[in-house]
């Protein structure tokens, strides 16, 4: 698929979209797909379904659900893309998914609200949603605000404020966890000695890690309760006079 089947988009987004594509083909960009690939593929393994739908910049062919039935990857004009589509404008009805991962779709976009609507919309009632983000409160984090390339670009949306959002569009955070507590180092070598580091966080799950995985379910709407009828006044209810009982027993 190429870019001239999606020439009316806008070109700030093909733009941002191709940045990241090529940064997380690189060398840091792949170290954190890795591991994201790593915990997404424990945490996929749990749903169940009809239709899985993945959201994200990244060329790679993402992780899938082995109890799901269809997974459907949707997006910008990449290799891989089935369902081309603009961030706010997927072509997909409401609660068609049983399960949406989005893998960096919120960090390189034009408007995360947007983008956020459009994703929550497509999860069913009792489905799941799954984001994945660089967590701002990291080396990764910081990288991103000295970084040259397109890790600048990126939003770093914290976890928190982002589970706020969440909860006004009526999802119920399950889990958060984190990962890639490596710094962003392009050395292979320096990667490697720090091996041991990232196995000990992991497993402490300490809130410094690169990225966030976010788990939440879309919380069932109860049916909406009859409006009782009104009732019309009936008038006033005047009280009658009750007649009073002499209880003095009467001498014969």
């Amino acid at each position: 698929m190429s870019d001239k089947a999606f020439a009316q988009a806008d070109p700030d987004w093909l733009a941002l979209i191709g940045a990241a594509r090529e940064w997380l083909s690189g060398p840091l960009g792949q170290l954190l797909l890795d591991e994201e690939r790593r915990m997404l593929e424990d945490e996929l393994g749990r749903f169940f379904g009809g239709y899985l739908v993945h959201y994200g910049p990244s060329a790679e062919t993402p992780p899938a659900a082995p109890q799901v039935q269809r997974n459907v990857r949707l997006g910008a004009p990449l290799p891989g893309v089935e369902i081309v589509c603009e961030e706010q404008a997927w072509p997909l009805s409401e609660h068609a998914a049983d399960v949406v991962v989005m893998q960096h779709g919120l960090d390189f976009c034009l408007s995360p609200h947007g983008l956020l609507r459009e994703a929550a919309s497509a999860v069913r009632p009792g489905g799941h949603l799954l984001i994945i983000g660089i967590n701002p409160w990291s080396t990764w984090g910081l990288r991103h605000v000295f970084a040259q390339d397109a890790l600048r670009q990126a939003r770093c949306i914290s976890p928190s404020r982002l589970g706020d959002w969440l909860n006004l569009l009526g999802f119920a955070l399950e889990k958060r966890r984190f990962g890639c507590y490596r710094p962003p180092l392009a050395s292979p070598k320096w990667q490697a000695r720090l091996a041991g580091w990232e196995r000990k966080a992991g497993d402490w799950q300490l809130s410094g890690g690169g990225f966030y995985l976010l788990v939440a379910r879309k919380i069932v709407v109860g049916l909406r309760p009859l409006r009782q009828e009104r009732r019309e006044p009936m008038g006033k209810l005047i009280p009658l006079p009750m007649a009073k009982v002499n209880r003095r027993r009467i001498e014969p």
